[in-house]
């Protein structure tokens, strides 16, 4: 749809309702190809598999964490899809049409934060790859530059680069990158895998793993209960599905450009629980395999490819990984700040531009490797306050305007969406109270059960999404007093 006569401090052509959807159930199952088959993704699904115990107990806990994931996912990009609207704009029928900037900031945050983290783990496969050679690792070892090794630092910025240039003519090149990468990644993962179990000489879901060794490798997961306990797969499920946090948010930066409503919910359906699922099942069998040829739990994919005695295949392995990372880089922490940036200022930042300045932070922070330190802690710490701005906007979208919305008036700075000169109170004060409980006081205070900040990101959404529906069906009863 066409607005008129949009505010300019609120409108840009990237920001506008998307009148061109191409994005058929492929990409967008290839949107979750890209998000979860990452260095970090491989990471923590064979961290979760470890904590359960058993190939049943694995099934069940990422089976109904896929599942919840697949109907949270469905709602944010319905929402999508029929307004056409990027994140940062949806929020505007919550928290107001300047107010939204706060929300769109906090994502952007975390996403840079990540851009970089992702960036350093796609550079650090091609590193492990390289070092094979006797020449490479002795400049690697001996030369350095800016706090790391110069070869480390030339292969964070080349990977940087070619991210720069994936989405060079915006959204249609990121979905003709991750409809190639997303099945890429996937034959990559079965080789890995096939190689391993054939080497091997067993197939099997975490048998030949010793408990002793489970307990050891998982104890500082922070996860209540041993592997398989009833307390641990709860846990592990709840892991699974906050893992997804920043994307609950941003997942209509996406699903604005599908082409219906039927390709999301077919794209979200093979993505989400199918995908998911798969992908862990894979990634335990390559972990217990591994520790069958080499006699040790490697959570890390490059760690496995780094053992391979055929170079080759370490090579085929390292790019697959690096292409991986890239993925979830582009759908994760470039598309998002992208728009977040350019929401604040329309007029001097597109969507290039926002994706600019994200890369560009991503850059600056590499020298001091904050997610290397404790400053891991603090975008944690700012990323579950993205569960009470998740819960904000579903509930206004889905109870309070019973998915109707006016999507020109987003637009207007003097329209529906104004409230307090652009500030919507009841917002804040449910996005305030949301955040207490969801960070401040699991992270600064014993007040709180140490089992709580495991399920922060819920009580976030259940809080704050309470307490903005309260205060707004009060203030539609509220009656109106004559002057």
């Amino acid at each position: 749809m066409s607005v008129r006569n949009p505010s300019p401090s609120l409108y840009n052509e990237d920001l506008a309702p998307a009148e061109e959807r191409k994005w058929g159930a492929f990409s967008i199952f290839n949107v979750w190809t890209s998000d979860v088959h990452s260095l970090w993704g491989y990471y923590l699904a064979a961290s979760l598999f470890l904590l359960c115990g058993s190939f049943v107990n694995f099934v069940i806990a990422i089976g109904i964490g896929s599942l919840v994931i697949f109907v949270l996912m469905s709602l944010v990009g319905n929402a999508g899809v029929r307004t056409g609207v990027p994140f940062p704009v949806l929020a505007r029928a919550s928290f107001g049409t300047f107010g939204a900037n706060v929300p769109a900031l906090v994502r952007a945050v975390v996403a840079c934060f990540w851009y970089g983290a992702q960036t350093a783990a796609a550079s650090g496969a091609i590193v492990a790859l390289l070092i094979r050679n006797e020449n490479l690792l002795a400049f690697h070892q001996n030369s350095h530059f800016l706090g790391h090794s110069t070869l480390e630092v030339i292969c964070y910025v080349i990977v940087w680069a070619l991210q720069l240039l994936i989405i060079q003519r915006g959204m249609e090149t990121v979905r003709k990158f991750q409809d190639w990468a997303g099945p890429a990644v996937w034959i990559m993962m079965l080789v890995l895998a096939v190689y391993l179990v054939a080497k091997s000489g067993t197939f099997s879901f975490g048998s030949e793993i010793p408990r002793d060794v489970l307990i050891e490798k998982t104890k500082d997961a922070g996860v209540p209960g041993e592997p398989g306990s009833l307390a641990a797969l709860a846990a592990v499920a709840a892991t699974w599905i906050t893992y997804f946090a920043a994307l609950y948010l941003n997942f209509c930066d996406f699903s604005r450009y599908a082409t219906n409503e039927k390709a999301l919910r077919k794209g979200n359906l093979w993505g989400l629980p199918i995908n998911l699922l798969a992908f862990c099942l894979v990634a335990g069998v390559t972990t217990t395999a591994a520790f069958t040829v080499y006699g040790e739990v490697l959570l890390h994919p490059e760690q496995i490819s780094a053992k391979f005695d055929s170079w080759f295949l370490a090579l085929l392995a390292a790019l697959t990984f690096a292409i991986a990372t890239l993925g979830i880089n582009v759908v994760a922490n470039f598309v998002s700040p992208a728009f977040d940036f350019a929401n604040v200022f329309p007029r001097q930042i597109n969507f290039k531009r926002g994706g600019y300045i994200a890369a560009l932070i991503a850059l600056v922070l590499y020298p001091f490797a904050p997610w290397e330190t404790g400053a891991a802690h603090f975008v944690n710490f700012i990323g579950s306050t993205m569960g009470p701005i998740f819960g904000i906007m579903m509930v206004d979208y889905y109870l309070i305007r019973r998915s109707q919305l006016n999507v020109e008036a987003l637009y207007h700075e003097n329209g529906e969406f104004r409230f307090q000169s652009g500030w919507h109170g009841n917002a804040f004060i449910a996005f305030a109270v949301g955040v207490l409980f969801s960070s401040i006081l699991p992270t600064f205070t014993t007040i709180l059960p140490d089992w709580w900040g495991t399920y922060g990101w819920f009580f976030g959404v259940a809080i704050g999404g309470a307490i903005y529906f309260v205060l707004r069906m009060g203030a539609r009863r509220k009656p109106a007093f004559a002057s």
